[in-house]
């Protein structure tokens, strides 16, 4: 039987300057899998390829000659594009079993950088509809991506791996929450248009936020970040102002003095008549005087604040990683032995076993409503449906045995297994107890 393959690398093997040799945009994909697709005993390919990994999945016709091919096609992409040589020290190669784990693994966000991150599902997604949409991909990988997925999905469901906030901007917004219930109709000030402050603008948007100001030493790059996300833009010096106006402040400069102080939030506070307002301050040195966190209805939460929240929830992620490693172990297996059953010798014994047990159930059903029937009759209706059942047989058999086991024979005892059913259970197959597994 040919092989699933696997040949890349990860954060996990691999520094950004090196990772930044094979990272492939959408708009290259296509390409790069009709060069791996071209190559001798690739049968069928597709291309994971995000800021922290390049990967190829193949179908390939052996193991070593395929990982081989795969290796080549990586270094091909890289000197291709400009990006010098790809060391062979930093790739990692799955094969089998092994490499559905491992793609399983990454579709429940269990090899992440950041566990439990939801972008990566949609990139698993987004190569299996790229490479259907180029038939790079046959029925085999559309089978393991299509299983991928709804092992993603299960991990999603079923525990909750990604639950807790592990990113500083997320924790400020998390904690917001709490403060305030929901964040719909609530307004927000960003202090600071760097990437720290965009991104928690943009999880505060998620979150429901409507109203949403962002203030900066350079009026130009507040304007530019406020018309990127729908805000409005001011300046340091409206920043006293714009307390009294909103709920959450989130401060993230290079100031060396704090650009937030008591007094300023003693009078907002008036303002606002005892309203809750929620300070977040992730600068180094801080942005916001700690006396503010004295005032009566002010919370306020510093850098180390927040990294203690994060490092409970990591934590709480990595056990949840561990039920979801569960979940992973039960679909790899399962997807193991339907690949296991594209045989075509196992599929013709699944069929007929199937058939059997379709003609023998009616059989019994048949003969209860008619028990006058005497043996002899009774075994004329028996070689009746014995005789049926081989010629309904005989058709798909026939071509399953001339076919074999190469592209065609794996598509067409694929295509046999989801019409008749043959991977699911039987009624007396579920109600059976469980058998230990060696």
């Amino acid at each position: 039987m040919p092989h699933v393959v696997i040949v890349g690398l990860s954060h996990h093997t691999a520094p950004l300057d090196v990772r930044e040799k094979i990272a492939l945009s959408p708009g290259e994909l296509p390409a790069a899998l009709a060069h791996v697709r071209a190559q001798e005993g690739v049968r069928e390919a597709v291309i994971v390829s995000t800021c922290n990994r390049s990967e190829i999945v193949a179908f390939t016709d052996t193991y070593h000659g395929g990982r081989e091919v795969l290796e080549a096609s990586l270094r091909s992409i890289a000197a291709e594009r400009g990006r010098g040589q790809l060391p062979d020290e930093f790739l990692f190669s799955f094969e089998g079993p092994a490499a559905a784990k491992h793609l399983f693994r990454v579709a429940a966000s269990i090899d992440s950088l950041i566990v439990g991150e939801p972008q990566v599902l949609g990139q698993v997604k987004e190569a299996w509809r790229v490479a259907a949409e180029t038939h790079a991909m046959g029925p085999v990988l559309d089978r393991l991506f299509r299983h991928a997925v709804e092992v993603g999905k299960r991990v999603r469901t079923e525990t909750e791996i990604g639950a807790y906030a592990v990113s500083v901007s997320f924790a400020a917004v998390e904690l917001a929450k709490k403060i305030f219930g929901q964040l719909n109709g609530r307004a927000a000030l960003i202090i600071g248009a760097g990437e720290t402050g965009e991104l928690t603008l943009k999880h505060l948007k998620a979150a429901g936020v409507t109203d949403l100001w962002v203030a900066n030493r350079t009026m130009a790059t507040a304007e530019a970040l406020a018309a990127e996300l729908g805000g409005r833009a001011i300046g340091l010096g409206d920043v006293p102002a714009a307390l009294s106006r909103v709920d959450v402040v989130v401060s993230s400069t290079g100031a060396i003095d704090p650009v937030v102080r008591r007094a300023e939030v003693e009078r907002a506070m008036k303002e606002r008549k005892g309203r809750p307002l929620f300070l977040v301050d992730i600068a180094v040195p801080r942005d916001i005087e700690q006396a503010c966190g004295e005032i009566y209805n002010v919370f306020l939460y510093d850098i180390d604040d927040l990294d203690q929240v994060v490092a409970g929830n990591r934590e709480r992620r990595e056990v949840e990683a561990e039920r979801a490693g569960v979940i992973v172990g039960e679909e790899t297996l399962r997807f193991e032995e339907w690949f296991s059953a594209l045989d075509t010798v196992p599929t013709i014994v699944a069929l007929k076993t199937r058939i059997e047990e379709l003609r023998e159930a009616e059989m019994a059903r048949f003969m209860r409503k008619f028990e006058h029937l005497s043996e002899k009759d009774r075994a004329l209706v028996e070689q009746f449906g014995e005789a049926l059942a081989n010629k309904i047989l005989h058709g798909p058999m026939t071509q399953l045995r001339h076919v074999g086991a190469g592209e065609r024979g794996i598509a067409l005892a694929g295509a046999l297994r989801y019409l008749f059913r043959l991977d699911e259970a039987t009624d007396e197959e579920k109600s059976a107890p469980p058998r230990n597994r060696t």
